[in-house]
């Protein structure tokens, strides 16, 4: 296990995998942040992320999420979807 740290063994792991998948070189810090916005995107639960991303408080998923324009339109959808319903949806909520 990589630890905290992203140096030494860590960052030769990372680079040997990404070779071996034939990928380009990237950062492991990076990937942190993308796995973290895309466990979002899949609107996986707060304590789950956590536990995935091995963080100990939710202060880290402000630092390591990032909203996309993917998250913004879903939510725009689903307000707009509670405030904006069709009059036949309204008149059965009543």
């Amino acid at each position: 296990m990589c630890g905290r740290s992203s140096t030494g063994r860590c960052v030769w792991e990372w680079k040997r995998l990404l070779k071996a998948a034939g990928l380009r070189d990237g950062r492991l810090h990076d990937a942190r942040h993308t796995a973290a916005t895309v466990l979002l995107i899949l609107e996986v639960a707060e304590r789950a992320v956590m536990g995935i991303m091995g963080w100990s408080n939710s202060a880290m998923a402000k630092r390591y999420q990032h909203i996309t324009g993917q998250v913004r339109r879903d939510v725009a959808k689903r307000v707009g979807g509670l405030l904006w319903r069709p009059a036949e949806e309204a008149d059965d909520a009543n």
